[in-house]
């Protein structure tokens, strides 16, 4: 049964290969279509470590062969300054938009990667008001929230925001692979991702570091 809400630890075995099962689940939910191209909008700054998760994962999908468009990276970050305009470059494309970010919780939360079908909601743990993002998401809890957010955000651990970034950039990767390659009455559930080969270049554990030109928003 597919499930449309999936949280995944990153200490547990595998984690972008849990990224990836929870994806396909959700993304079936949706009503899987093989001519909607899959946008991955990557929102964050790389100006505080916490907040880089998604310009991270921008930047490793960009780097290892994602085959759909990418939208926020290192070098082009998608933040609270430039998130109406990029929302623009999607808007009535006929895309699947999925929405990627950090976020804050409860300490017993920090290190779960959240993987869930609807919309977005950047900038709430830092009291901000941003419009709603994706059609199907995924939030890295990267630290506890509920006091100085900002400062928090400042002094998250970058091993933890690495970490979570490859996973949820191999997941998304993986997943995409399938969503390529399947017809939408065979999408694959959970057990196909268990029997099949790992994409040439990629481990679970660790991205490949060759660093390929960027895409993303252009200013």
């Amino acid at each position: 049964m597919p499930q449309a809400h999936s949280s995944i630890c990153i200490t547990k075995p595998d984690p972008g290969e849990r990224v990836a099962k929870a994806l396909l689940s959700v993304y079936s939910h949706l009503g899987f279509c093989p001519s909607s191209r899959l946008v991955a909008v990557c929102i964050g700054s790389d100006r505080a470590t916490g907040d880089s998760l998604g310009p991270l994962v921008g930047s490793m999908l960009t780097w290892n062969g994602f085959t759909g468009k990418v939208l926020g990276t290192l070098e082009q970050p998608v933040h609270a300054g430039n998130l109406d305009e990029a929302l623009l470059l999607v808007e009535g494309r006929g895309v699947t938009v999925l929405g990627v970010d950090a976020c804050l919780g409860t300490k017993k939360e920090v290190g779960s990667i959240i993987v869930s079908r609807g919309s977005l909601k950047p900038g709430l743990g830092v009291k901000k008001q941003l419009p709603p993002v994706g059609d199907l998401h995924i939030a890295g809890v990267v630290n506890v929230g509920g006091f100085m957010e900002h400062l928090v955000l400042q002094n998250t651990r970058l091993n933890l925001v690495i970490k979570m970034a490859q996973a949820i950039a191999w997941g998304i990767i993986h997943a995409a692979k399938h969503m390529d390659s399947v017809h939408p009455e065979t999408i694959p559930g959970p057990q196909a991702l268990e029997q099949d080969a790992t994409p040439s270049g990629l481990t679970s554990a660790a991205l490949h570091p060759q660093l390929l030109p960027v895409s993303g928003l252009r200013r």
